[in-house]
């Protein structure tokens, strides 16, 4: 397979939240967005997922925050008769089903929200967001909010009653679920009530590096038992403890997660825009190819595939909403 033809799935970037702090920014070639149209089309990222996060700088956290980024999403990223060179939102199971089996096209987006703060508690916003394109929520970032606690809440608690219902709602709707920045309470409450296979959309092996936001042995095993997905970032701390980073240091996560049976669980989540220090060699999208490289140094093709889209696109193939009347 040429390096033109390896189709990328990356499930997370805080473009939108960069783009809301610098309006100037131009999602077509802005240098200071390490995911930009042009550097999307360098790396081969087929689809992106676009996380919608309030900065604490806004302060408390209000729906008027999270529909600001949604119209800021549909304004400067996706494809319209106004600007035909964005990214088409993918909505439905039908549209992730087809793109498996279609040749490269233009990029697509897949809208997630990173803790649902600006919801205000009010489950009717989830159900708007949902109308509006959004697919995966998050229930928290690092701290504590109305549905949970986070993952660096000190006290460790899990869901609030109402979170307990957000999820519920999430079932009922097929909205998917994200556990990257929840407690472990609430990780392992979050897994006695879903229906549907959930994800971690950016996060890494404690064991290999043991930090707070990485995922214990245990929390890997679930999510592969339940055919969810965990999406390797590149957050350089989540990667190795101390020093530079480079490409191959992601090689010892890929390894433990693929031992405890994750092989054909493991996608990609960069956190690209999240992040000011970078993996050498891995400082955008555009560098994608490089990574595909070294990963086809040490693995089969096969898995580097699924690992790059493969994986990720089954999972949205099976569990993303039917839609009606699909066309893509």
């Amino acid at each position: 397979m040429s390096r033109t033809e390896w189709q990328i799935a990356d499930f997370h970037c805080d473009a939108l939240s960069k783009m809301l702090m610098k309006p100037e920014l131009l999602f077509e070639e802005a240098s200071e967005l390490d995911v930009n149209l042009r550097r999307m089309r360098e790396g081969g990222i087929d689809l992106q997922a676009f996380a919608i996060y309030l900065p604490e700088v806004l302060g408390r956290g209000k729906f008027e925050h999270v529909m600001g980024q949604l119209e800021l999403y549909r304004r400067n990223i996706e494809c319209s008769s106004e600007r035909p060179s964005g990214v088409k939102t993918l909505l439905w199971r039908e549209q992730a089903v087809q793109m498996q089996t279609g040749s490269k096209s233009s990029p697509w987006g897949l809208i997630t929200l990173e803790g649902v703060d600006g919801l205000e508690g009010n489950l009717f916003y989830l159900e708007l967001c949902f109308q509006m394109g959004v697919r995966i929520v998050g229930l928290t970032w690092n701290h504590a909010n109305w549905a949970a606690d986070g993952i660096m809440e000190k006290r460790g608690a899990g869901l609030t009653e109402k979170g307990k219902e957000l999820v519920h709602l999430c079932n009922r709707i097929g909205m998917l679920l994200d556990v990257s920045h929840l407690s472990e309470k609430g990780f392992w409450e979050l897994a006695d009530l879903s229906e549907r296979p959930f994800i971690a959309s950016h996060s890494n092996s404690y064991r290999a590096c043991p930090h707070a936001r990485n995922l214990k042995d245990d929390q890997i095993q679930a999510i592969v038992a339940r055919e969810g997905r965990i999406g390797l970032t590149f957050v350089p701390w989540f990667v190795k403890g101390e020093g530079e980073v480079q490409i191959e240091d992601l090689l010892p996560h890929i390894e433990q997660i693929c031992s405890l049976g994750g092989s054909h669980h493991l996608m990609m989540g960069s956190d690209f825009d999240g992040i000011s220090t970078k993996i050498k060699g891995l400082e955008h999208t555009g560098c994608y190819p490089k990574l595909t490289e070294i990963l086809l140094k040490h693995y089969d093709e096969s898995l580097v595939h699924g690992w790059l889209w493969g994986n990720a696109m089954r999972y949205l193939g099976e569990h993303l909403p039917e839609g009606k009347q699909v066309v893509i």
